[in-house]
């Protein structure tokens, strides 16, 4: 073995040896609730978690770095797992700008080579994150970064622009992709790329699009009768001045920013008269992707639309504040914006409802809420498959507690 490769391959140490220590699935039922968890963390410390997790980057950048011991070293799928799922490929747009190693860990988790992925890297990211980014979505012919980016602003029309500029890349794709879903770096899933395809292909959803959401509650009318100005890169504010009303009298509906759609509704969205209309007048609204895709999806005319959808299509496991007690039993991590930011008592909650995605996780507040809830959906991948499983598709195994998240020990020191 060269100095480089063992330089590559040692990083066998800290991160799943911890997991394995900390969170110890006992399962109920397949893949069911979390019974338990292992305390003893051994010589496991946080600090050395962290430490590995900081050199991923370092070892992304690395440019004597080959594409195929990337996809090695850090537990890439790069074979379809099943019949089934090459036959139904999908599109993902994932939207990132801060925490790389999420970012690595999501586009791993959703990564399959039959799917097309278009990322969108905040402008203002730092030129490390940008350029680490670039680097690892260079190695797979089916990942790309968007070919226009924004500097996003929370609640701003950034935000939609983002998603569109990734659209109209994944519009002229190659791959015949079948729906697209969009994601943020601070996203999980939960469902696996099989059972993901299988609700897509639902009696429900086959020909629809999923955009949960209701008429637009007088509470929320402020955000498309006032006029707004986004302040780029750092928040949107009230200009104090009425808004027209939207273009041909469109009732607006109002509901998740996220969605799974058709490819004809995306040709809709790109080209028809209506939605580009809805477009600029959304331009001076608050947070305008939250109603932008729902009201479309509301057009008889519109491909897959759902008239009469409501909140229907089971897309993300949040936990708002002002729903606790009703929808769920309180944020185990704590809340942020009055989301909650996941912790590992908060698993059991996840994966019991069984969404397509969960949404929030950090890696610096509950770091061994994504190491279990990683691992375990990981597992349910693989147990899946029904091709052979190579070595490298595993992320930890009981017997080998020494293996890592990323086998790249030393990189860049």
């Amino acid at each position: 073995m060269s100095a480089e490769d063992k330089k590559q391959g040692h990083f066998h140490e800290s991160l799943h040896g911890y997991l394995y220590l900390w969170c110890c699935f006992q399962e109920q039922h397949s893949f069911g609730s979390v019974k338990g968890e292992a305390l003893l963390m051994q010589d496991y410390s946080l600090e050395r978690l962290f430490s590995a997790l900081k050199r991923v980057q370092s070892y992304i950048l690395n440019s004597r770095l080959q594409c195929s011991n990337l996809t090695r070293d850090l537990h890439f799928i790069t074979r379809p797992l099943s019949r089934e799922e090459e036959d139904y490929p999908l599109a993902f747009i994932v939207i990132v700008h801060k925490e790389l190693e999420l970012f690595v860990r999501l586009l791993r988790a959703i990564y399959m080579p039959q799917n097309v992925y278009c990322i969108h890297v905040d402008a203002k990211a730092p030129w490390e994150y940008q350029e680490a980014a670039r680097k690892l979505v260079s190695c797979f012919k089916n990942t790309f970064l968007s070919s226009h980016s924004e500097t996003v602003t929370y609640a701003g029309f950034s935000r939609l622009q983002a998603d569109l500029n990734c659209m109209k890349d994944l519009a002229k794709s190659r791959i015949g992709w079948k729906k697209v879903v969009n994601l943020c770096g601070q996203d999980f899933p939960v469902k696996s790329n099989l059972e993901l395809v299988r609700y897509m292909q639902s009696k429900e959803w086959r020909e629809r699009n999923m955009t949960p959401g209701v008429k637009q509650p007088v509470s929320m009318r402020y955000r498309t009768q006032i006029q707004h100005e986004e302040i780029i890169g750092s928040h949107v504010a009230s200009k104090g001045l009425k808004k027209g009303p939207p273009p041909h009298n469109l009732q607006v509906y109002f509901g998740t920013a996220y969605y799974a759609l058709t490819r004809a509704f995306v040709d809709f969205v790109l080209k028809s008269p209506i939605a580009h209309e809805l477009l600029e007048w959304s331009k001076d609204t608050f947070s305008p992707d939250e109603h932008y895709w729902v009201t479309l999806n509301h057009l008889k005319e519109a491909p897959g639309s759902h008239i009469d959808g409501g909140w229907a299509g089971d897309i993300r496991a949040i936990k708002w504040r002002d729903q606790e007690g009703r929808v769920h039993n309180g944020c185990k991590g704590h809340y942020i914006r009055d989301i909650c930011i996941y912790g590992v008592k908060d698993l059991p909650w996840i994966i019991t409802r069984n969404s397509m995605f969960a949404n929030k996780f950090e890696s610096n507040s509950f770091p061994e809420a994504l190491d279990c809830l990683e691992q375990w959906h990981r597992n349910k991948v693989l147990s899946q498959a029904t091709v052979p499983i190579e070595p490298s598709m595993l992320l930890a195994t009981p017997s080998n507690s020494n293996s890592t998240y990323f086998n790249i020990s030393g990189a860049g020191a």
